[in-house]
């Protein structure tokens, strides 16, 4: 039997944690921390969808070398606690294991094997040093984008915002790969939609700039997303933020799928969900924003063009962030 480790007890890692062991498919762990580990240590997770509530026992370590070495790694941590974890996630990887790190900002294996002048090219400004790249190795990785709006209730109880959820997964080749195809199957026979993309590369492109103007302006207004759409001005800001991120990408040579109308009318399908760095404000925990601003400014120093919008609104951001912290 396949086995899958959930790096991470968040609302996403639980989410996909509950489902994969209800199913029952595959042998599935999950590495977590503090209440959420007691939690789901003392009564499992719990997972609240539109249709249905169920529980499920996961074995949940604190230690990963606990675990041993697993077929596949989702790693479901905010992309700034990735690099203080390598050392915990290597007990999980051998040079078999497939391994699905976080893709809120631009990933650092985003070139790998993209087609052009750029492939291959290492992202400096989110990988300083190369050590995400030299732990978890682009040849070992497989794209991975979480459409799934969720919150954590309590500690080991998540709840789905919204009536979709999914997880479209690739090979950065574009190719259609046993590893892939099999987590796919895996996934989607758990209940979570997930269907081989052959261009993750601009999924994760479009969750990233999702992420890029949906979270800070979440945080500065502090609003669901139905409020946002309900307000009337807020909507047509994001759609001119999505355009100007856009056109880096298509300096950049990467494919765009559904323009910004669409993206925005999926998002505001789950009209009472928090963004995710807004709950992360509400709770006092740090925000992604640093992860999001040195993706945007890694694409944009390659693209070679201006910004102003999406600068404007993240500085603001960052400054609402920083008075919160001092308001904790």
């Amino acid at each position: 039997m396949l086995k899958v480790c959930i790096f991470g007890g968040g609302a996403i890692g639980g989410y996909i944690a509950g489902h994969l062991a209800r199913a029952g498919l595959c042998e599935v762990s999950m590495v977590a921390r503090g209440a959420t580990l007691d939690a789901i240590r003392s009564n499992g997770i719990r997972v609240v969808t539109p249709v249905e509530t169920f529980s499920v026992r996961v074995d949940a370590r604190s230690d990963a070398r606990e675990l041993g070495v697993q077929d596949y790694v989702f790693i479901t941590l905010k992309a700034h606690q990735v690099e203080g974890a390598l050392a915990q996630i290597s007990n999980l990887i051998n040079h078999n294991t497939v391994v699905l790190p976080p893709t809120t900002g631009i990933p650092y294996y985003f070139f790998n094997d993209a087609p052009g002048e750029l492939t291959n090219r290492q992202m400096r400004r989110i990988d300083p040093a190369g050590r995400q790249w030299l732990a978890l190795p682009p040849r070992q990785v497989l794209g991975c984008v979480y459409w799934i709006g969720a919150h954590s209730i309590e500690p080991g109880v998540i709840a789905q915002d919204g009536a979709k959820a999914g997880c479209p997964l690739g090979e950065l080749d574009g190719s259609r790969s046993t590893r892939a195809n099999r987590l796919s199957e895996l996934l989607s026979a758990s209940g979570i939609a997930s269907k081989v993309s052959d261009d993750i590369r601009s999924a994760i492109w479009i969750k990233f700039v999702n992420s890029l103007c949906w979270n800070p302006v979440a945080v500065l207004t502090q609003a669901t997303l139905g409020e946002m759409r309900d307000a009337g001005d807020v909507v047509p800001i994001i759609k001119a933020m999505m355009r100007e991120a856009d056109a880096l990408a298509v300096r950049l040579g990467i494919a765009i799928g559904p323009d910004p109308d669409k993206r925005i009318a999926m998002t505001l399908s789950a009209t009472h969900h928090k963004m995710s760095m807004l709950q992360d404000l509400e709770a006092g925990r740090a925000l992604e924003l640093d992860a999001l601003s040195e993706s945007l400014n890694a694409v944009r120093e390659l693209a070679g063009m201006p910004t102003p919008m999406l600068d404007s609104v993240l500085a603001i951001a960052r400054l609402r962030a920083l008075t919160a912290a001092r308001q904790t």
